[in-house]
């Protein structure tokens, strides 16, 4: 069964009107001097949609949280940033203390025209693949925003499939402050659902590592073997049930063997 956790906010703002319908071709009349020429392209531009960004644009940072992780989901969020609230200290979270990401999560939180939090659960991760999950897990946090943006911005160089305008920035988390909110908030949000793991499975110290491939969890791995929550298609998982003579709970797609923990979701083809 599809796992999916959305949370989302009122919109504090309607959302803006429909951009006109493109035109087909260049205004035929010509301006009278070059600022009216300027004038005209832009204008044109905007209605045939072939300006990435304008100033009517209703933006929204997308980013994600545990591609990496030997456990638990992969989890994307969407923030639209109010222009007449803004936020200091932000920043790509792996770059702040946990302190400060909790601080900032709260201030965008309250301050955001809106906000979405998704995830793509471990058993589509092991059947999609880490990459086409984390897409999934974009996509559902950009649809669940209650203010429909006309642009996304993306970190990374890859865009999932989305119904509206998209851009990938490469190191937007650092750049894009709406991608460094989605950046925060995707990151506490997961970093609580593996404290949660961890009252249920302590063995693996889910609490310390978040589910990623320290020494700690490796080793945690190969005594107890792993749980229901650790990402079967992974090459330490998978040597894990080897190890303990364990067959995985279900079976992944053939095609997905070979993802490991280091596959980056944004890498070029």
């Amino acid at each position: 069964m599809t796992e999916v956790a959305i949370k989302r906010t009122r919109a504090k703002a309607p959302a803006a009107k429909a951009a006109a319908q493109a035109g087909s071709k260049a205004p035929s009349k010509t301006p009278s001097n070059a600022a009216e020429k300027r004038a005209a392209r832009q204008k044109w531009a905007e209605q045939a949609g072939l300006l990435f960004e304008s100033p009517d644009d209703i933006v929204c940072g997308v980013d994600e949280a545990g591609r990496g992780p030997l456990a638990g989901p992969v989890t994307a969020a969407a923030v639209i940033l109010d222009p007449a609230r803004p936020i200091a200290g932000l920043d790509d979270s792996k770059a702040l203390s946990a302190k400060a990401r909790e601080a900032l999560y709260d201030l965008i939180i309250e301050r955001a025209l809106a906000w979405c939090v998704a995830s793509a659960s471990v058993e589509e991760i092991d059947s999609l693949n880490i990459l086409h999950a984390t897409m999934l897990a974009m996509r559902r946090a950009v649809e669940g925003l209650s203010v429909t943006p006309t642009l996304a911005k993306i970190d990374g160089n890859r865009c999932p499939v989305l119904p509206v305008r998209s851009e990938a920035v490469i190191g937007g988390d650092a750049l894009v402050p709406s991608i460094s909110a989605a950046s925060i908030i995707a990151k506490v949000t997961r970093d609580r659902m593996l404290l949660e793991l961890h009252e249920a499975f302590p063995v693996y110290g889910f609490d310390a590592h978040a589910g990623y491939g320290t020494a700690q969890h490796l080793a945690a791995l190969r005594e107890h073997g792993p749980c229901v929550h650790h990402r079967r298609t992974f090459a330490p998982v998978r040597d894990a049930y080897a190890l303990h003579g364990l067959a995985p709970a279900s079976e992944a797609r053939t095609a997905n063997t070979a993802a490991t923990p280091d596959d980056d979701a944004f890498a070029s083809a």
